[in-house]
């Protein structure tokens, strides 16, 4: 159904100390398909994606794991210039300004596990394996410049009357270190945003990757270690990566021979590393297609080995048996008032406890304020869902229109 909303100055956004920084940073992105993020990086400097790791000890499994994996398993770049058997090589975005219409989300096979939505998705979002997607992930990744979220859908279909379905969708508050519910899967098998993982040609025509990169192996452990919240894999052999596994190229691999925009992938791999995010081919790492890289440097990262990484301590490894837990928030939720006439005008209000994002469905989604004003055009159930890295709480509330 279709239901008008006009908002009042409560969804002004209501930033505070770094989360204001790094929304004003976010601004400067440019709007489009593989646009430039001009110098902004998702989420916080002290989050697990954008930090220095280059001292950090070496986990006591490391030479287990790196067996494990194949020590002489060769790098990939899964990411191109050009196509392949007609589709392009990586994982698009678009950068979209908060006007962007939100559409509804219809979910599949991880919904429970999913956002509701809406989330603004543009009809001309590019699909993963454009301009002929077929049958593999179909991976969409949206960024929205003005509010500062990230959106991101797995196996996803536009329909007709514009709206997108999609087996898994998550939503992003790229302000803070947004932790998903322990055992959750995302639109990545690990429960992690995709998009911070990717190697992308404005950051290497700039000079520098500021964060890790994300890569797959073939088989993973049945567990998952910071920052993953999900495994995808029943094999339980400790010397398997669980998910989140951190991998770093040695610091004393010389790279002073490759060309310049491997330099830059390169020594981003010895700061930040690179995290497991999905099942897939060996140490296959991510990046966004662009026509601009050249593929014959690119090539050249396929000389490097597993055996010249290793594996940075990881902590904690979750496995079905110590899996965190903790309660989930606490929210109430009110419609002030609960029955108008059509063109009335209703204020929705809600307080949360121990919450790290809420999305209200239909028409709002993600938001960060409190309050906010709307005029239903027909009765309407407003639905909040609260959610922490323990689960989710939901309320509704029903407005009557006469």
């Amino acid at each position: 159904m279709r239901v008008k909303f006009f908002l009042i100055t409560a969804l002004v956004l209501l930033f505070t100390g770094a989360a204001f920084a790094q929304s004003a940073t976010c601004s400067r992105m440019s709007t489009g398909a593989g646009a430039s993020l001009n110098g902004f990086v998702p989420f916080p400097a002290s989050g697990l994606w954008n930090t220095d790791i280059s001292s950090a000890a070496v986990d006591l499994n490391s030479a287990s794991i790196i067996n494990f994996i194949g020590s002489t398993v060769t790098l990939h770049p899964d990411f191109a210039a050009g196509t392949y058997k007609r589709q392009t090589i990586g994982i698009p975005y678009q950068v979209v300004a908060g006007t962007q219409a939100k559409v509804t989300i219809s979910l599949g096979a991880y919904a429970s596990e999913s956002e509701p939505g809406p989330m603004p998705i543009p009809s001309h979002a590019l699909i993963e394996g454009y301009p002929k997607p077929g049958n593999g992930d179909r991976h969409v990744l949206v960024l929205e410049k003005d509010g500062c979220w990230l959106y991101e859908l797995y196996h996803a279909t536009l329909n007709n009357n514009g709206s997108w379905s999609a087996d898994s969708a998550a939503a992003w508050d790229m302000t803070i270190n947004e932790q998903r519910p322990y055992t959750w899967t995302s639109a990545d098998a690990a429960g992690l945003p995709i998009f911070p993982g990717l190697a992308r040609y404005d950051e290497v025509a700039a000079g520098a990757i500021n964060h890790a990169l994300r890569f797959t192996v073939p088989t993973t452990q049945k567990a998952f270690v910071a920052p993953a919240s999900h495994w995808a894999s029943t094999v339980t052999n400790t010397s398997a990566p669980p998910m989140g596994t951190r991998l770093r190229l040695k610091a004393s691999f010389d790279i002073s021979g490759f060309p310049a925009d491997d330099l830059v992938i390169l020594t981003a791999l010895k700061k930040y590393g690179m995290i497991l995010a999905d099942n897939g081919s060996g140490i296959f790492i991510s990046g966004a297609p662009d026509n601009r890289w050249n593929n014959t440097d690119l090539n050249l990262l396929k000389t490097i080995t597993a055996s010249d990484f290793e594996v940075v301590q990881m902590g904690t490894i979750s496995t079905p048996a110590n899996v965190p837990t903790g309660p989930a928030p606490t929210i109430s939720f009110t419609a002030n008032p609960t029955t108008v006439f059509k063109g009335g005008v209703v204020t929705l209000s809600w307080n949360t406890s121990g919450a790290e994002y809420n999305i209200i469905s239909p028409q709002i989604g993600a938001t960060r304020v409190t309050s906010l004003t709307v005029s239903p055009a027909v009765t309407t159930t407003y639905t909040l869902y609260s959610t922490n890295q323990y689960g989710r709480s939901v309320a509704t509330v029903t407005v009557t229109v006469l």
